[in-house]
């Protein structure tokens, strides 16, 4: 078992993922892309797209993320499992001919609830829960995929598809991830961060937990098996 966790952005780790990782001595490598601007070959069993400024749009001055796509499309076949987060939850979304848009911008600590009978590790989740958000863009439901976290304001907030896991929040959160993420946003949000941020994120981090410890698990993810129509 080997995780590549594939880096848009220098001030977006994997986080408390890397925690888990480590625990269960799961060895994990970087793709960094930021640096690279390439996707290089790779024989890892699971791989990991954290979340980035760019759109998954942006192929044309990112191309990497097309090659992300087309890995995605093909980790199936290649028995590999993938967790996206955020940017990675649109890039699989993308992946599999659903369209990426800009929609509601959500900053911050944000409710969320799981949708009934979620199959898989979200049966575990908490009817209603705190997740740290900070994206301006959403995804529509691929075809086949289905949903398991929906939120009030942005509707598609986490969904299996065949070996895939798209999570639009970030479940990977620490307090100095935060913290440098704080540094560029408005003085009233950082302020509401800073305030919610003991509330919320010793829950984020079991939650985190939850997700991680399922996902380097060797059997099959539970979500619907379908065919990419692109």
């Amino acid at each position: 078992m080997k995780v590549a966790i594939f880096q848009h952005e220098p001030t977006e780790p994997s986080g408390y993922l890397e925690e888990v990782f480590a625990d269960h001595h799961v060895p994990f490598d970087y793709v960094r892309l930021y640096e690279t601007g390439e996707v290089p070959p790779t024989n890892a069993t699971h791989l990991v797209f954290m979340g980035g400024p760019m759109s998954v749009n942006d192929e044309r001055d990112f191309p990497y993320l097309k090659e992300e796509k087309e890995l995605i499309r093909k980790s199936a076949k290649n028995r590999q499992k993938v967790l996206g987060i955020c940017l990675g939850a649109q890039l699989i979304a993308s992946a599999y001919g659903a369209p990426v848009y800009r929609f509601v911008k959500e900053t911050g600590w944000h409710g969320l609830a799981t949708v009934p009978e979620s199959p898989g590790v979200f049966s575990a989740f908490p009817k209603t829960f705190h997740v740290f958000q900070l994206h301006g863009e959403t995804f529509a439901l691929p075809y086949g995929g289905r949903l398991v976290c929906t939120g009030d304001r942005v509707r598609n907030q986490g969904f299996w598809i065949n070996n895939c896991l798209g999570l639009q929040f970030h479940l990977e959160m620490t307090g100095e991830m935060i913290r440098v993420w704080s540094r560029d946003i408005k003085k009233y949000d950082r302020e509401r961060i800073a305030r919610d941020t003991p509330q919320y994120l010793r829950e984020s981090n079991r939650l985190c937990r939850l997700v991680a410890e399922d996902f380097i698990m060797k059997h099959p993810v539970s979500g619907p098996r379908q065919p990419f129509r692109g």
